[in-house]
């Protein structure tokens, strides 16, 4: 079922309404849907270089946007449904602590699903079900996706289809690599 996913949204980049289409998957990644964005960017910016800005930017809208709607969906559904499970479980003591950790390190969790292979769909909602400050939520969110989407664009447009390779197969490694080692020198700087 992926793989038929992820050929559609492939056949979705060399249509006329890539761009509509680029907004729509980015918007639906970051609160339910399996396939990300770099698969329509990829393939949009190999096409046409000259508007590898326009494309990160869209990608980065249509993602921002569409945490904020996983924010949402967390915040509704954990009101409505969400406490329910928990009391079932005998949980609610272990989602107050973990929603009060969430707040003084929520932003990093969203910085680092952002950034890496890690489904930002999974940060959205969560953020939205512990309320973390919407504002917060939203610059880490710009930061992160933004970063995300403009590297990728900018080393299509840089290299060409030579960089596809390292960006399907390495990027989420790298980006990932980068965040244990930013986040070490915090931790190593604060308690060292």
């Amino acid at each position: 079922m992926l793989r038929r996913l992820y050929d559609w949204t492939m056949d979705l980049a060399a249509r006329p309404y890539a761009m509509w289409a680029l907004f729509a998957v980015a918007f639906i990644e970051s609160s339910f849907f399996p396939i990300p964005p770099d698969v329509l960017i990829i393939p949009m910016v190999l096409a046409n270089r000259p508007a590898w800005l326009r494309i990160a930017l869209v990608a980065t809208l249509g993602s921002v946007l569409g945490g904020l709607f996983g924010y949402w969906i967390g915040a509704a559904l954990m009101d409505s449904v969400g406490q329910h499970i928990l009391a079932a479980y005998g949980k609610e003591a272990d989602y107050a602590a973990l929603s009060a950790r969430f707040d003084e390190w929520g932003v990093w969790a969203v910085l680092i699903a952002g950034l890496t292979p890690f489904p930002f769909k999974v940060i959205t909602i969560f953020s939205g079900a512990v309320h973390l400050n919407l504002v917060v939520f939203v610059l880490a969110a710009i930061a992160a996706r933004a970063t995300r989407f403009f590297i990728v664009a900018w080393l299509l447009w840089r290299y060409g289809a030579p960089i596809r390779d390292f960006i399907e197969k390495r990027l989420g490694l790298i980006f990932t690599l980068f965040l244990v080692g930013l986040i070490g020198g915090f931790y190593l700087v604060k308690y060292l």
